[in-house]
């Protein structure tokens, strides 16, 4: 565009609609980096004003016909240098509503190809204008440093943390980032339709360019550093708007560490139950108070997973009178969960560790009903959380890892096998050379007989060394952990997934899924810490004081979250935390000294131990803890 062309009229690079307006998508760049005072190279109409309180420049857009209809012809905004002004004034108002805009031109953006889709008479054409319109979008992304942008917006927010509440006013410009990452990423899957066979034929919409990987990737790495570093005030903005899940804060779920299990939740929530239609005639179920397991399997044997989904249950039990108004409901999924741990059924096994947790049974094939039984329970299950009822069913972290399709972990075994996992954990940490006499084989023993079980193609003849030694834990978790019980697994989850989508539930983590299945533990730290055993430590340490108020600090979920991880389990027994299990029975909670300050606390769930080290701050105690409970545990981790 020449320096006499009119800034308001269509300039190159901009497409026409149907009505001969320009559909503003050229005119998002000037915006976003007009708005935030980020130089950006764009189409002419954007000019630069000093401003009088920081050297941070104001921007004026000239916004012109290509923006869409409703915005006023200019608008400016001093991104950094106007925060003082924000809670105050019309400098507030003209903040806000520069922000304001720059959300709806972008929003409009998003939204035109979504009703280009409904209300076009060509859907085939309309599809290619969405893809083309995606694919736009998202070259936006490619063609300009965002880099800048996300920093400045950080360094904001940063400032803003001591009163997350006046951060709402730079949520149109979070928004805006959010919807521009989001189809960056779309940009990616259209990049590579068509260059692998389970992608269908679809061919790709743009050509990939030669950098792109690398710009993705610093895209994703903006994206991620951004929503990690500002947690607490995501977080704080999606609980008072919870919509924001469903629109341009959407792509957090693609880092759920983010996301706090509430907000997480209330997304589930909503997804879980968006696009109800059809009506569902309501599930008779009639059973017996001595049979209910195989009552209510008879009952919903012949039931589509849909039927099963969005049916209401309806629940009587044999010989009782009584209106099912949701209270015979609640008991029968009470029974019910208890009777799923039977060990006449022989599904689940009690875990060595705990006798509280519980793994599908290995040798459940002694009942020849049994992978129609642990579908039956995928369904219960995922019937529950659809309804919003909570189990007393606790299991094992591999089998939680199995149902969000997660990889396991040799650490994993701990709970199952405590002394076979020590075993591992020995060999990983010392030279095995002249040492150990093994082979990529196990010895698997079922009812009464044992059996050689290869883990790779002649395993037998194949020593195992220090070199190939993480190779065998891998292959020999993959074995105990997964292939010994894959038929089981396959049939819950086949029943599982009947009501649950295994997308949607990918975004809790194993803990979040234990407390969305059995529900928030009700945890007394009173009676916790009376019924604490200390080694290395007395109560009058300042360690074992800031412990405490760490603890106390909490709320409900991290609480729980801290429970699991020295436990394995967020279940607190009946009887108090006096009645604790482990491995070798009644086993309270104890804390060890640890040494090295750098390191992160550990835990042995198998002993209900914590191995705390001698922190200097309380505050580095409480941030080495919560980092331990929320990731910790994770690394080695085994596909």
């Amino acid at each position: 565009m020449s320096s006499n062309e009119d800034p308001g009229s269509p300039g190159e690079g901009r497409r026409s609609g149907d009505n001969g307006q320009p559909n503003g998508l050229f005119d998002i760049t000037q915006i976003i980096g007009a708005a935030l005072g980020t130089s950006m190279a764009g189409p002419s109409g954007v000019r630069m004003a000093s401003s009088s309180h920081s050297h941070v420049p104001i921007v004026a857009i000239s916004t012109g016909p290509g923006v869409g209809p409703g915005l006023p012809h200019t608008a400016a905004m001093d991104f950094e240098g106007g925060l003082p002004m924000l809670s105050s004034g019309s400098a507030a108002m003209e903040s806000d509503d520069a922000a304001g805009q720059l959300h709806r031109v972008i929003q409009r953006a998003e939204n035109e190809p979504a009703s280009r889709e409904v209300n076009g008479k060509d859907s085939k054409n309309g599809k290619e204008k969405n893809a083309e319109d995606e694919a736009r979008l998202a070259q936006i992304y490619e063609s300009f440093e965002f880099e800048p942008i996300w920093d400045r917006l950080s360094q904001v927010l940063t400032r803003l943390e001591g009163d997350p509440n006046a951060a709402q006013v730079l949520l149109p410009l979070i928004e805006s980032l959010m919807v521009l990452s989001k189809h960056a990423a779309t940009a990616e899957d259209l990049a590579f339709q068509g260059s692998s066979s389970n992608r269908g034929s679809v061919s790709p919409v743009i050509e990939r360019p030669t950098a792109f990987k690398t710009k993705r990737e610093l895209m994703h790495d903006q994206f991620f550093t951004f929503t990690e570093r500002h947690r607490k005030i995501l977080n704080l903005m999606v609980r008072q708007n919870p919509s924001l899940m469903s629109g341009s804060f959407s792509l957090l779920v693609h880092n759920p560490k983010v996301l706090d299990f509430d907000n997480k939740r209330n997304y589930f929530t909503q997804q879980l139950h968006k696009g109800r239609k059809e009506h569902y005639t309501p599930l008779q179920i009639s059973v017996r108070r001595q049979h209910v397991f195989s009552d209510s399997f008879r009952c919903l044997q012949g039931h589509t997973g849909p039927e099963i989904k969005h049916g209401k249950l309806n629940v009587r039990f044999y010989n009782e009178e009584g209106i099912d108004a949701g209270g015979v409901t609640r008991e029968w999924y009470s029974i019910l969960a208890r009777a799923m741990f039977n060990p006449d059924y022989a599904l689940f096994a009690p875990c060595a560790a705990d006798r509280t947790t519980y793994q599908p049974n290995r040798s459940s094939a002694i009942n020849p009903d049994h992978l129609a039984f642990f579908k039956f329970v995928g369904r219960v299950i995922g019937k529950a959380i659809y309804d919003g009822r909570l189990l007393d069913a606790y299991f094992t972290r591999s089998f939680y890892k199995h149902i969000l399709g997660k990889a396991v972990d040799y650490r994993d075994l701990e709970a199952i096998d405590p002394e076979y996992f020590k075993s591992l954990q020995w060999m990983l940490e010392n030279d095995i050379e002249d040492v150990l006499d093994l082979t990529f084989t196990v010895d698997n023993e079922e009812f009464g007989e044992t059996t050689v079980v290869e883990l790779k193609p002649d395993g037998t003849n194949i020593p195992v060394t220090d070199k190939n030694k993480q190779e065998y834990v891998r292959l020999v978790t993959e074995q105990r952990l997964t292939l010994s019980i894959q038929k089981q697994i396959e049939a819950f989850l086949n029943g599982f997934h009947d009501v649950i989508p295994k997308d949607l539930v990918r975004i809790f983590s194993e803990q979040e899924l234990e407390l969305l299945i059995s529900g928030l533990p009700d945890i007394d730290v009173v009676a916790w810490k009376n019924n604490t055993e200390l080694h290395g430590y007395s109560t009058s340490d300042p360690v074992v004081q800031w412990f405490w108020r760490a603890v106390r600090s909490f709320d409900q979920t991290d609480k729980a979250k801290l429970l699991q991880f020295i436990t394995g389990t967020s279940k607190v027994p009946l009887e108090g935390f006096a009645h604790l299990q482990g491995v070798q029975g009644t086993q309270r909670f104890n804390i060890h000294k640890a040494y090295g300050a750098d390191r992160l606390p550990a835990a042995h769930t198998c002993f209900n131990q914590l191995d705390l080290p001698q922190y200097d701050s309380y505050e580095k105690l409480r941030s080495q803890l919560l980092l331990a409970m929320n990731e910790g545990g994770e690394g080695f981790g085994f596909a």
